[in-house]
């Protein structure tokens, strides 16, 4: 009688629904994924509020880089950041993210993860006031706001906390519902120059130093790490209970 081999193969595995039984290897990968992500914002968080606090390291670029990306403004440049910054302002991306996460429940009718989603925004809202009221840090001269006037404090950038979060949560999320690893790539790739997009943006008009964006990022791949392990502690718990361990870091095909 024909063997028939028990380990799932990459065919297989794309033929099964985009969020179900994932293997223990997954979860292991996503563990370590998750924490790899976490470490490393963690660390490069630390290490801007260690340099803005003693004046050291990267904090020494802040104003060559703020000069140096005021001197490339232009009219066109100017008109199309400044729409950027409106859409992916604080209040803007929590909107797009509650939109996102309605419309992801309506779809899949899966509440956990755009609870997920608006779980990992609403911490990093809080964690964003937290570090700016502790840090207390000015902003760079008003005379180069291109959009108004801004007294809130400028360490670490709302705007790019808020947006990096979201896409690398939703990128998380959306990588899960694919087997393709090209569209894997193409999402967190995404994800990535949406981030350096808006970590700019704010640089260009004036509001931030390359310091503050730079913290942001860190915070948001925190933040991010941690929405993704616990995400996968929860398909772990339930594959020990017999249930579907719907992680998102399952075998892709090319």
């Amino acid at each position: 009688m024909k063997r028939v081999s028990t380990e799932p193969s990459i065919p297989r595995i794309a033929e099964r629904s985009d969020l179900a039984g994932r293997t223990n290897a997954s979860l292991r990968r996503l563990l370590v994924v998750s924490a790899g992500l976490f470490v490393a914002g963690d660390v490069l968080f630390w290490a801007m509020y260690a340099a803005v606090a003693s004046q050291t390291g990267l904090a020494l670029l802040d104003v060559p880089v703020h000069d140096a990306v005021v001197a490339l403004r232009s009219g066109a440049v100017t008109a199309l950041f400044s729409v950027f910054a409106t859409l992916t302002s604080p209040i803007a991306t929590a909107v797009t993210a509650a939109l996102t996460a309605l419309v992801w429940a309506v779809w899949r009718r899966d509440f956990w993860r755009p609870g997920l989603l608006l779980g990992s925004m609403a911490l990093a809202a809080v964690l964003s006031e937290v570090v700016k009221h502790d840090v207390g840090r000015t902003r760079p001269s008003s005379a180069d706001f291109l959009q108004g006037p801004d007294a809130s404090f400028s360490f670490p950038s709302g705007h790019t906390l808020g947006t990096s979060v979201f896409l690398l949560v939703l990128a998380y999320v959306l990588s899960a519902s694919v087997a393709s690893a090209k569209v894997v790539w193409a999402t967190w790739a995404t994800a990535a120059v949406g981030i350096l997009a808006v970590a700019f943006c704010r640089l260009y008009l004036g509001y931030h130093w390359l310091t503050d964006v730079l913290a942001s990022i860190g915070l948001a791949c925190g933040v991010a790490g941690v929405a993704m392990l616990v995400d996968g502690m929860r398909a772990s718990f339930r594959k020990r209970n017999g249930q579907s361990a719907d992680t998102g870091m399952q075998s892709t095909a090319n």
